[in-house]
């Protein structure tokens, strides 16, 4: 599988880390402890578009939104995450 970072070009999954379901909405701190079992160990496996977080840890380290199609590993989308996605939309908007 290759994901295609915006700010290092195409590269092989085995320079990115995954870290989890970009779909999911953490709970309030001052949640149930129910609401916050569910969200560290209720997960789903979706088949299909879902969207996920990875890192380019071997690479410019920054955090990606990438939509993958589960059932094929097809990258669909590849989006920068937090600060630096409005400075890199500016450079290079596609």
């Amino acid at each position: 599988m290759r994901i295609l970072c915006p700010c290092c070009g195409e590269r092989d999954a085995r320079e990115f880390t995954y870290c989890g379901d970009a779909s999911r909405v953490m709970p309030a701190l001052d949640a149930e402890a129910d609401a916050w079992a569910a969200y560290v160990w209720g997960r789903k496996n979706p088949r299909g578009p879902h969207e996920e977080y990875w890192q380019h840890a071997h690479g410019c380290r920054h955090w990606l939104r990438v939509t993958r199609n589960t059932e094929t590993h097809e990258i669909l989308s590849v989006l920068l995450e937090g600060p630096w996605r409005a400075r890199h939309e500016a450079k290079d908007p596609r």
